[in-house]
């Protein structure tokens, strides 16, 4: 008997362009979310974009501020929440925003909106959420966004790095689906075709398109929005992480562990991806597209870059298998000359 399914969550609305943030109100008619919002967010979207979108509402909504991802943020926005009696979560910034807002909408039970104002993670519309907590960063499952507006004006104005960070993060796609498939060839891993298809598409076109992603162009905004966008859905396609997180997503966790000062994650899952595409195809291999590819839009592709010691890679190389009982090029550790190696030959450090 065929007893095989598949819940797949995903958002009703996705909104991407130029000055889309007027259409919030529409968004959230039309997603017929009732009572009143908490919006969630901290000090520079709340000037640049949190106002534009109050003038919408009908009335005027509570609004939390959130400076760091932190378990003990999501709590005090969940604590908020209650004591306003908030029909929903309306989460307006960056990652760190987007990540505590979805959380604590996934704990209360209510409907949550995502409005981005940089493009630093697939996370704005994913069933993820990453929350760091002392020396070790937690990825939990949490329901994706209702809605997602993305005003391309705005996020083309934010810090360049945050960009390139998303573009980094999504060119990791390479690796993470190379990982995927090698999970499910040698373990028995449940792969999905179609989502491991998307994501790798979409590491694809940013490649494709890097010569043309260029600091404050809003055409550069609009292709990694949707390049995020893609990601997210397709991790909600496969209701696992597995799409857009491999063995480079578990190098910088490691880092986030051993290293004093702590890079962005994008930037990190990017240097991290050219060492793993390097192990699995060896020096004639991909690895140098990945390392072009995020060379043209100014990521790092150097552990210098990122502001670590070649020690501290090479560690977290060497001891990444050990965050999580998932299978990788990793496998049950890879020594510290073939991980020296990989870095030597590929430039990383």
């Amino acid at each position: 008997m065929f007893e095989k399914r598949s819940w797949i969550r995903l958002p009703r609305n996705v909104v991407i362009g130029h000055g889309v943030i007027e259409e919030t109100g529409q968004m959230l008619s039309e997603l017929h979310l009732s009572g009143t919002p908490l919006i969630v967010t901290s000090s520079t979207p709340k000037v640049i974009a949190t106002d534009r979108v109050t003038e919408q509402l009908a009335s005027d909504p509570p609004v939390e501020l959130v400076e760091t991802a932190r378990f003990s943020s999501v709590e005090h926005v969940i604590e908020r929440a209650q004591a306003e009696s908030a029909g929903y979560l309306l989460g307006i910034g960056g990652g760190t925003v987007i990540d505590v807002a979805k959380m604590a909408a996934d704990e209360l039970g209510v409907g949550f909106v995502s409005v981005p104002t940089a493009a630093s993670h697939d996370g704005i519309v994913s069933g993820r959420g990453s929350i760091p907590e002392g020396t070790t960063r937690h990825s939990v499952a949490a329901d994706p966004p209702l809605g997602v507006i993305a005003d391309t004006a705005i996020i083309a104005e934010a810090p360049w790095k945050y960009t390139t960070a998303g573009c980094a993060d999504i060119i990791s796609n390479y690796t993470a689906v190379r990982d995927w498939q090698l999970a499910a060839r040698l373990k028995n891993a449940e792969y999905s075709e179609y989502a491991g298809a998307l994501s790798r598409m979409t590491a694809e076109m940013l490649v494709g398109n890097a010569d043309s992603i260029n600091q404050g162009l809003e055409d550069s905004a609009w292709i990694v929005m949707k390049a995020l966008v893609s990601s997210g859905v397709a991790m909600s396609i496969a209701d696992s992480s597995r799409p857009a997180s491999g063995a480079e997503h578990l190098i910088s966790h490691q880092l986030d562990r051993i290293a004093e000062d702590t890079a962005l994650h994008g930037h990190q899952v990017g240097v991290a991806s050219i060492t793993t595409e390097y192990l699995h195809s060896g020096q004639d291999g991909n690895w140098q597209n990945v390392h072009d590819a995020l060379s043209n839009i100014g990521a790092p592709t150097t552990v210098a870059e990122l502001g670590h010691s070649a020690e501290d890679f090479t560690e977290a190389m060497t001891t990444a298998h050990e965050i999580r009982d998932r299978y990788t090029i990793l496998g049950n550790g890879v020594s510290e000359a073939a991980a020296r190696e990989a870095a030597r030959v590929t430039g990383v450090i």
